[in-house]
C-alpha cells in the first residue's frame, strides 16, 4: 500500500510540474502574441490598412525639442532611445528627425505622417506614418507603416519662451509599432 501511495504522490508531482511548465510556456507565447498584436486606437484614421501586420514593437524614452520664435513654440526634432521592453531595458536603436528610426544593427525606416489623433490632452498625439524609405537588413527592413501610441508627455510648453531662439527639451515616452506587408 505504501508503494502505491508513493507512486501516486510521485505521479501527481510530475503532473503538477508538467502543468506548471506548460502554463509557463503558454505565458511566454501569450506575451509574444501581445507584442505582435496591433494596438487599440482611439480614432479610425490611425488604423493601418489591411494587408499589413505588426512585425516589431519598440518602447521610446526621450525628448521632443521645441524652439521659441518670439511668438510660438515650434517643433524641432524628436530625440529618443528605443527599447525592446516596456521597462526601457535592451536598447535596440534611436529615433530622431526625419522622422527616422535606426536600429543598433543599422537598419532604418524614414516615415511620412498620415494621420494624428489626441488620446490624452496632456501628451503628444498618437500618429500613423507611412514608410517613405527603408534601408539595411534588420528589424526596420521592409517596414510599411509605423504607429506611435500610448504617448506620455512631450507637449510644447504653454508659457512663452524667455528669449527668441530659446530651445527646450520636453520628456516623453511612447510605443512604436512597425508593420510589414503580409505575404
Amino acid at each position: 500500500m505504501k508503494f502505491v501511495n508513493l507512486r501516486l504522490a510521485l505521479l501527481s508531482t510530475v503532473l503538477a510540474a508538467v502543468v506548471s511548465t506548460t502554463a509557463g510556456a503558454s505565458g511566454i507565447r501569450n506575451t509574444m502574441d501581445d507584442q505582435l498584436r496591433a494596438p487599440q486606437v482611439p480614432c479610425a484614421q490611425l488604423n493601418v490598412p489591411d494587408g499589413n501586420q505588426v512585425a516589431y514593437r519598440a518602447y521610446a524614452s526621450g525628448v521632443q525639442v521645441y524652439w521659441w520664435n518670439g511668438t510660438v513654440w515650434g517643433f524641432v526634432v524628436p530625440l529618443a532611445n528605443l527599447y525592446a521592453d516596456p521597462g526601457f531595458q535592451g536598447k535596440i536603436g534611436r529615433h530622431y528627425g526625419g522622422p527616422t528610426w535606426r536600429s543598433n544593427s543599422g537598419s532604418l525606416v524614414i516615415g511620412r505622417r498620415i494621420a494624428a489623433c489626441s488620446a490624452d490632452q496632456g501628451s503628444i498625439p498618437w500618429l500613423l506614418l507611412e514608410a517613405d524609405e527603408t534601408d539595411g537588413a534588420g528589424i526596420f527592413s521592409n517596414v510599411t507603416y509605423i504607429q506611435r501610441v500610448n504617448t506620455s508627455g512631450g507637449l510644447a510648453p504653454s508659457a512663452p519662451g524667455a528669449f527668441d531662439g530659446e530651445q527646450i527639451s520636453v520628456p516623453y515616452t511612447a510605443e512604436y509599432y512597425f508593420y510589414r506587408r503580409q505575404d
